[in-house]
């Protein structure tokens, strides 16, 4: 009769403390502050986390989460709550999952997150990587102006999560509940499991469907300018960092465009940085040749502008989105595409015929030891190809984004106390691996895009612009050209958050 009442495969979990090993949900609130609102918010919830550590350790967790859930939200509008929840946290979540818990979760056909987080911040992560069929969380309160109030629907949190899954299981029971340690069953979503098995996940449980060698979904996008997870400690010290940041970013973008190009390597040792170069650089182009096309891996704005420091000349880079600032700011000059493939192809021919030239084909940057599809237009146009893997390393800041503001992309790297560039240059493409021989360019696009993964130990993909901005900003990644108002306004909006 028992065994009637019990769902067959299926699986209650708790997020925090068992899908993640983590059991404090702070740092992911702290990543909301920041990435939705601004650096006060971020402040102010660092500075009571003293009170809401003290609410943690006499057992008021709810009051806990409660006062963590308002300093976060308040004021907010829930899409950017959700912005965030898509394009940044699953990152963060994904690096903090637990292999171990995950192999039984995913195991099982039918699966219930349980979360004492808003429900918002976890929900498109547990169904899209996880692929959860239902997560159950504590709800936010929107006013009728759209904005949050920063409080929950639920006075109980762990008697509402309860109540929520026995609805979901009305005439049967889940077959597992998994949970953290030392969690109570009797008032818990545990009291309604058949099985209760609480993290770390025992070395010899096996459940008799679970898979090994599956994996939750990888995050290949992601956005949001910081790097670490900001626990208290490391959200002090990037607090304290960014006053002398600031003056640091701006003393090396200054030297960067008034020094010759021969002395920014000694300089640039001097302030922190490092370019480590493998691989055998070409030398100019003899005068009345065609230049060197060089196809690069795109990380950050700055791959073009390090190659040029690499080969010790200024080579022009072929651009797309890049904001006007950063235009002015560039010690390279730019060539900036249209989208428009004859107009564009016209360009780079142009160009080529007055030197060399970088390209990056991916046409949009990736974080993730992945590569995007390689744009073909290159291979058409030229047989001198010269591969190019750039990679790099930074400490705080990301100075890539696809929400914000792209002039800041270059204040964010140089931010950074100690960043790493690492330039591998391959040989040039042979005569019969170009479409001279009569291979198609997108034949030799996704040779070119294979040897350079095979150089980072990356992977390849098929995925492109359009796709990334899909997931990250809600759009397909277009640029329009504004007016000057129309510039402003969207400089005054990013700052906006500040004022929350």
């Amino acid at each position: 009769m028992e065994q009637a009442r019990t769902t067959s495969d299926s699986v209650v979990s708790e997020f925090e403390g068992t899908i993640l090993r983590n059991q404090d949900p702070f740092s992911y609130f702290m990543l909301v502050a920041f990435e939705a609102s601004g650096l006060i918010r971020f402040a102010v919830l660092l500075f009571l986390w003293p009170a809401i550590t003290l609410l943690d350790v006499f057992s008021y967790k709810n009051a806990s989460l409660k006062v963590m859930t308002f300093v976060a939200t308040v004021g907010l509008r829930e899409p950017e709550i959700q912005s965030v929840a898509r394009a940044v946290l699953p990152k963060f979540y994904m690096d903090d999952v637990s292999t171990d818990t995950w192999k039984v979760f995913s195991s099982c056909k039918k699966k219930v997150v349980v979360t004492s987080m808003p429900r918002v911040m976890v929900e498109i992560f547990a169904k899209e990587h996880l692929k959860a069929d239902e997560v159950i969380g504590s709800e936010l309160i929107v006013s009728r102006f759209g904005f949050v109030t920063g409080l929950i629907r639920e006075t109980d949190i762990d008697q509402s999560l309860l109540s929520r899954v026995a609805d979901l299981f009305v005439d049967r029971r889940p077959q597992i509940g998994l949970a953290r340690p030392g969690k109570t069953i009797s008032t818990t979503f545990l009291s309604l499991c058949e099985e209760h098995i609480q993290a770390p996940i025992p070395e010899n449980y096996s459940h008799r469907n679970q898979h090994l060698g599956l994996r939750p979904l990888p995050v290949i996008f992601h956005d949001g300018r910081l790097v670490k997870r900001p626990t208290p400690a490391t959200a002090l010290l990037i607090l304290t960092w960014i006053p002398l940041g600031i003056i640091l970013a701006a003393i090396r973008i200054f030297l960067g465009s008034v020094l010759p190009l021969w002395a920014r390597p000694y300089v640039s040792k001097i302030f922190g940085g490092q370019v480590i170069v493998k691989g055998k650089p070409p030398q100019p182009p003899a005068a009345g040749n065609s230049g060197v096309l060089f196809v690069c891996t795109h990380r950050t704005l700055m791959d073009p502008v390090i190659l040029s420091h690499v080969l010790g000349r200024s080579v022009p880079a072929v651009t797309y989105s890049i904001s006007r600032l950063s235009e002015i700011l560039s010690p390279i000059p730019t060539v900036r595409l249209t989208r428009v493939r004859d107009v564009d192809a016209a360009k780079i021919k142009q160009q080529l015929s007055e030197g060399d030239l970088v390209v990056c084909p991916e046409g949009t940057t990736c974080r993730e030891p992945f590569l995007l599809r390689f744009s073909a237009l290159f291979a058409e146009l030229t047989d001198r190809i010269v591969p190019v893997a750039m990679n790099y390393r930074v400490g705080f800041f990301h100075a890539t984004t696809a929400r914000g503001w792209k002039g800041l992309d270059p204040v964010f790297f140089f931010m950074n106390p100690r960043p790493v560039y690492e330039v591998t240059f391959l040989n040039q493409l042979p005569v019969e691996a170009t479409c001279s021989s009569g291979k198609s360019p997108h034949d030799v696009a996704n040779y070119v895009q294979r040897i350079l993964a095979a150089t980072l130990g990356f992977e390849c993909t098929n995925f492109t612009r359009r796709d990334k901005y899909r997931v990250l900003a809600g759009n397909d990644g277009t640029v329009s050209y504004l007016s000057f108002l129309d510039q402003l306004k969207k400089v005054v909006s990013t700052f906006e958050p500040f004022l929350h």
